[in-house]
């Protein structure tokens, strides 16, 4: 009996760090408009969407589109609308972009005009506290699509920090009622 109740105290433990170093988010570009050109001309709808988060490494975005594309592109073709030479390209309808590096990325849509009528993006990833800074990367390797994760709204990243902070909470309490 000793025995279990050691393992479990080691096992629950485990669990409570495990997930007070595990804070990486989903976040659904645009949210439920997904990702697509803004509506009469609203060129800072993206660039609104993103400022309303904070990125850090370790999440990952989610773009939801039709007939279009998602592009990671450097800061002068972030600037001229230019889509030659991406960084990172993909056209499924559903691309998964982990942030696999701090520093700040810029996104345009790959169709002819969506770019110049606002359907852009800049992301600033921030590193994680006890991390060392900036990997120096300058592209993201680690690149998925077609994912069918359920990710998160953007706007309730909060929620969804609270909601691991109370499980953490929990987790401390179901450890000291049983030891």
């Amino acid at each position: 009996m000793a025995l279990l109740m050691s393992f479990t105290k080691r096992l629950l433990l485990t669990l409570l760090f495990s997930m007070l170093h595990s804070n990486a988010f989903d976040f659904e570009v645009g949210d439920e408009e997904g990702w697509a050109v803004p509506p009469s001309r609203n060129t800072k709808l993206y660039n609104h969407w993103a400022s309303r988060n904070r990125f850090q490494v370790g999440d990952t975005i989610h773009f939801k589109y039709k007939k279009d594309s998602v592009m990671e592109v450097s800061e002068e073709d972030y600037e001229h609308c230019r889509s030659s030479h991406p960084i990172f390209f993909s056209n499924d309808g559903r691309t998964e972009f982990d942030l696999d590096h701090s520093g700040t990325l810029y996104f345009i849509s790959g169709a002819a005009g969506h770019c110049e009528r606002g359907q852009k993006m800049i992301i600033k990833v921030l590193s994680h506290p006890h991390s060392e800074g900036p990997s120096g990367s300058q592209s993201s390797s680690n690149q998925t699509a077609g994912s069918s994760t359920s990710p998160e709204s953007p706007d309730s990243s909060g929620a969804a920090q609270a909601t691991a902070s109370v499980l953490e909470v929990i987790g401390l309490l179901v450890s000291l009622l049983f030891f």
